[in-house]
């Protein structure tokens, strides 16, 4: 029986959930019933971690690499990501300042935790990430959504900054690439935006969970390259395909350093042991090669995908270039029977096995309209999707 007694707290309550996490339950209920699901929903690569960051855990569990690491992450994997921002985007930077966590979740966590008050502002772009505003709220401060124009890519601009900030903003959070829209910050974007920020006396965050999944010629770099004093997360999930291991980081300025070391012992302790060992093997050139094979499969999907949906009937005119999303403006399809897109996801789930995240997720502006495509299954199987969701209208 249910407990009526039961109280939350108003932080708990005024915390929505996340959609496409229930979406995945009901296709995975349907699977336990024999229908075949195609996933296009969750925002999860379906290849499996590479080989030799496997083989890394496993040496590192057999040797006894079972105990608590320092709360800042194993200093080997800190200068390993530090090196790997002085081979990749020629940053020279101190592993001092890398500060490993539990996915870019627990980066997020600790930076919310840092940089914003109770009832200050943090700006974020509308459509954007869910979580970003739930970690505003779950620290007591306030997300302040900003509707992004298709025409700006879906991202916060200069102007932006300088229209809607105000005397309670602390920081802006940006996205490069950014979930739902795969859109990307080119150099002169966050020279601009950095620029905007410094002179609101601001914090400039940006999460770079997705860089590494780019495609084309795109003009863009760690904003680390733009401004030394960014907040730059990132993560091991995405391009590394390491979900399930849970494990990110954030790189701060050095002043930052003692105050998300406090911040990390007593949240969380320290990162995952196994996983972080395992990661150590991320940046081995046998494993990045792998993961290069891997950008172009999703650069494939995208190039197969992308046409297939305009052709169904769906608006796309911001082009994705990176992350594995193409966010579509699915007002072709709404009728009285599916008038918004959660009502439209939930009947492609149930008439054609096909899931999706409805805009309901991504924040309040296009939320009814939009739907976003993870193109994170082979290109035979997005082509399938399609076709069963294109027989429902004939």
């Amino acid at each position: 029986m249910p407990d009526n007694n039961i109280k939350l707290s108003q932080r708990a309550e005024a915390i929505s959930p996340f959609h496409v996490m229930n979406i995945l339950a009901q296709a995975k209920a349907l699977e336990a019933q024999g229908r075949d699901i195609i996933h296009l929903e969750v925002g999860e690569p379906d290849f499996t971690t590479p080989e030799p960051i496997v083989e890394a855990g496993i040496a590192a569990l057999k040797s006894g690499k079972t105990h608590y690491t320092p709360a800042l992450g194993l200093p080997a994997l800190r200068q390993a990501i530090a090196d790997w921002y002085l081979t990749h985007y020629g940053v020279a930077l101190s592993a001092e300042r890398v500060v490993v966590t539990p996915g870019a979740s627990g980066a997020l966590l600790l930076l919310m935790g840092a940089l914003l008050d109770p009832g200050k502002s943090v700006l974020l772009a509308d459509p954007g990430y869910p979580c970003n505003r739930h970690f505003a709220r779950f620290v007591e401060g306030q997300a302040q959504l900003v509707t992004v124009a298709e025409a700006a890519g879906y991202q916060l601009t200069a102007t932006d900054i300088a229209q809607h900030w105000h005397d309670d903003t602390s920081l802006a959070l940006l996205a490069s690439p950014a979930n739902p829209t795969g859109s990307v910050l080119s150099r002169d974007d966050l020279m601009a935006l950095s620029s905007a920020i410094k002179a609101k006396a601001g914090h400039f965050v940006v999460d770079e969970i997705y860089h590494g999944l780019i495609y084309g010629d795109v003009d863009t770099t760690t904003a680390l390259a733009i401004d030394d004093n960014a907040f730059v997360i990132n993560s091991f999930s995405k391009f590394f395909g390491m979900t399930g291991w849970r494990l990110g980081w954030l790189v701060v300025s050095e002043a930052y350093v003692p105050a998300m070391e406090k911040l990390a012992q007593n949240l969380y302790l320290a990162p995952p042991t196994v996983s972080q060992y395992a990661a150590l093997a991320a940046f081995e050139p046998d494993t990045l090669a792998i993961l290069e094979q891997r950008r172009q499969i999703f650069e494939q999907r995208k190039a197969v995908l992308l046409p297939a949906l305009i052709a169904l009937g769906l608006k796309i005119t911001a082009t994705p270039a990176g992350a594995f999303y193409i966010y579509a403006d699915c007002r072709r399809f709404l009728n009285d029977a599916q008038p918004d897109s959660m009502a439209l996801s939930q009947f492609w789930l149930q008439e054609a096995g096909v899931a999706v995240t409805p805009g309901y997720d991504f924040g309040k502006s296009g939320a009814k309209t939009h739907i976003r495509f993870a193109y994170t299954r082979g290109s035979a199987r997005l082509l399938e999707a399609v076709d069963r969701i294109a027989a429902l209208y004939r």
